[in-house]
């Protein structure tokens, strides 16, 4: 902060004047022009890691312990933000060409109010924030005392002046409709971009507060101001832009370029050096998530913050007075839809957000939103539903699923739930079958020419059932993962050979378990001893996986009530390998429904039998041919009639505090903007 320094060069603070006067004890009033813009002519190059951060944050340590200390008696951040007001105040009047340079001041001020913010919610609280942002300068009067003064600032609207006038509390509300209004407003252009991203970091610092104080936010007066804000949907949905948008951040801070023509560069030319960004991509990379958040740090940031704002005061009422940003993107619709507005909503592109949501569905907090969004805004989940090339959507959920190792437990969870969400359309579990896919070649285990979506979806899904029993081991992932499967299962259409027999292979796997904890359970009953605990243990997983294994049935079992006809592959493996269900047609839990497993495999083998003793040993081609007639004449009314498998996605209540939260501000403090509380936030989860 204050500081001319070339952005190559260590940030060394120790000896910088200005800085120093800014912390001291000595009031600068907003008067001292010649102080204010010396200060805020300041490069530094800006952080953009965790890393990056911590380092800035431990250089800047002294000098805020300093600012904390005399604050509150100089009464020099009341100055700073009189300025900002003022900054703001001019921006937002000014033409591109007159407001280049005011950007950059305004860019810098709203930078070491982050910071200042930041420091005072880590080490103290939101009443010493507040105290701060009112504190007032200690006037000595002429008898030796000293007072405080009694002028603070509001900065009034369609007005370009700061006024000062007496009030109570206001400075902050000022600050962040200041904050609110140069996000919304000021157009998004090269040289606003970080502007716009600083603002939004502002916001995301202020929220968390959550992460330091015990008190409820209905209880925050910074969150009520936040959730009490009139732009509450102007605000989300220009947020919802940015991320559609996806800018990627320019190649210099505030658009200026060396071979520019600027003003501004020729003006200020002296005073400091432009900041450097990392190259601008051709495209978004799905595989180096990392990219995104460097590249496109407007979008990434304003993508947390929405999840920020939507997953506070949130409740099944989703009532716009409670939390009028959740609302909000609940009841958003399509731009091209001529339907009139739901009040408090907005409108935006569907088809660019749906588009650049595909693109980036490998980030966490890409799923997160796309969970909110598919889960709980039906006009955005018809649309989705309605696209042709959901293998855009669909494959990178599936690829993080088959990377499960390399993904964090929470976005495996987050990604099957928006598997599960898309799976209870109908018209979903219909389409996948017929968008074919060739060469899938992150998909190492077998050698693919070509496979349905629907096949491709099966294959990872089982794939993750049988990484879960064997390494995770929670019962939700797997019920998750069937439940998804289920609902497909009345539409398994033309599933590959490989398919099928994954299929089957994975009860045979989950049968072999069952058989091999039954025999520990009997050899702990015949044991002289009984161990009460190991006894409960086995019995409770024996419990668990009768479950898995009775889903698995129902699953084969919708697929011959309702495709068989379709499914001449998984009939073939279902001959194959009937001796896997054997053990299980006297169990009385799976009697019932081996009973139709077993009518069809018995109809196809006595065809078979029949064709065998006509033709001698038949060949695999003339099996298939004899199970394609057969299943021509096969009637499902044999079977018995089960209740058809239909699962919906329900919110746990309190998962808002207990899981999406933590979640989300883990997220955030792995960007840009860590929190000394990050660390234990995965904990809570």
């Amino acid at each position: 902060m204050g500081i001319n320094v070339n952005v190559s060069k260590p940030l060394d603070v120790s000896g910088n004047d200005l800085l120093s006067q800014f912390c001291g004890k000595t009031h600068i009033s907003p008067d001292n022009i010649e102080f204010w813009d010396s200060f805020l002519k300041f490069t530094i190059k800006m952080p953009n890691s965790s890393e990056e951060q911590l380092n800035l944050d431990s250089r800047l340590e002294s000098s805020l312990e300093a600012f904390i200390q005399n604050n509150l008696t100089s009464g020099n951040l009341g100055s700073l933000i009189t300025i900002f007001l003022q900054k703001a105040s001019d921006v937002l009047s000014l033409n591109d060409t007159e407001s280049h340079l005011h950007v950059y001041k305004l860019y810098n001020c709203v930078f070491i109010l982050r910071v200042l913010i930041k420091y005072i919610l880590e080490i103290g609280s939101e009443f010493l924030l507040l105290q701060h942002f009112e504190a007032l300068p200690r006037v000595t009067e002429k008898n030796g005392t000293t007072s405080s003064s009694q002028v603070s600032v509001s900065m009034e609207s369609n007005s370009n002046q700061v006024k000062t006038k007496t009030i109570d509390g206001t400075k902050f509300d000022a600050v962040l409709e200041s904050i609110f209004n140069i996000i919304c407003v000021i157009p998004q252009k090269e040289f606003t971009y970080h502007l716009h991203l600083e603002c939004v970091n502002v916001i995301i610092v202020l929220c968390s507060v959550y992460l330091y104080n015990q008190q409820t936010t209905d209880k925050s007066t910074i969150f009520r101001t936040i959730y009490k804000c009139k732009y509450a949907s102007t605000l989300l949905a220009t947020l919802l832009h940015f991320v559609s948008r996806t800018t990627p951040a320019p190649p210099t801070a505030y658009g200026l370029s060396n071979t520019g023509g600027s003003f501004v560069f020729g003006l200020a030319e002296s005073f400091w050096s432009m900041l450097t960004f990392s190259k601008k991509p051709d495209a978004l990379d799905s595989d180096l998530p990392k990219s995104f958040k460097e590249n496109f740090p407007l979008a990434n940031q304003s993508l947390l913050l929405i999840l920020i704002l939507t997953n506070h005061n949130a409740d099944d009422s989703v009532d716009i007075q409670n939390n009028p940003y959740r609302y909000s993107l609940f009841n958003c619709s399509n731009s091209t839809e001529l339907v009139k507005d739901e009040v408090g909503s907005f409108k935006i592109d569907f088809a660019g957000l749906y588009q650049t949501l595909c693109k980036i569905t490998h980030l966490d907090h890409t799923t997160l939103l796309l969970y909110l969004l598919l889960h709980r805004n039906e006009k955005f989940y018809k649309f989705v539903m309605a696209q042709p090339n959901l293998q855009e959507l669909v494959i990178p959920i599936l690829q993080i699923l088959y990377n499960a190792p390399d993904s964090s437990s929470h976005h495996i969870y987050m990604s099957l739930i928006v598997l599960l969400i898309l799976s209870e359309d109908e018209g979903f579990n219909k389409s996948v079958h017929n968008i074919m896919l060739r060469n899938i070649q992150w998909y190492t285990e077998r050698s693919i020419s070509e496979i349905s979506l629907g096949g491709l979806l099966i294959l990872v899904i089982i794939r993750t059932v049988q990484y879960n029993m064997l390494k995770v081991r929670d019962k939700y992932l797997h019920t998750n993962c069937l439940a998804c499967l289920a609902n497909m299962s009345s539409q398994f259409r033309y599933l590959h050979q490989y398919v099928s027999q994954r299929l089957v292979s994975l009860f045979e796997t989950l049968a072999k378990k069952h058989g091999r904890l039954q025999t520990q359970l009997e050899s702990i009953k015949q044991a002289e001893t009984s161990v009460v605990d190991v006894t409960e243990d086995v019995i409770q997983d024996m419990n668990v996986l009768e479950e898995v294994l009775r889903m698995v049935l129902e699953i084969i079992n919708s697929a011959l009530s309702h495709q068989l006809q379709f499914c001449p592959n998984l009939v073939y493996t279902l001959l194959y390998k009937r001796h896997v269900f054997e053990s299980f047609r006297s169990h009385p839990a799976f009697q019932d429904i081996i009973q139709n497993i077993d009518m069809v495999i018995g109809f196809f083998t006595s065809r078979l039998q029949r064709v065998q003793d006509q033709r001698g040993e038949l060949g695999v081609t003339e099996v298939y041919e004899v199970i394609s007639k057969g299943s021509q004449q096969w009637s499902s009314d044999r079977l018995r009639k089960f209740a058809e498998l239909r699962f919906k996605y329900v919110d746990e209540e309190g998962n808002e505090k207990s899981y999406f939260l933590p979640y989300i501000y883990s997220l955030t403090s792995k960007g840009v903007i860590p929190f000394s509380e990050g660390e234990k936030l995965m904990a809570e989860v």
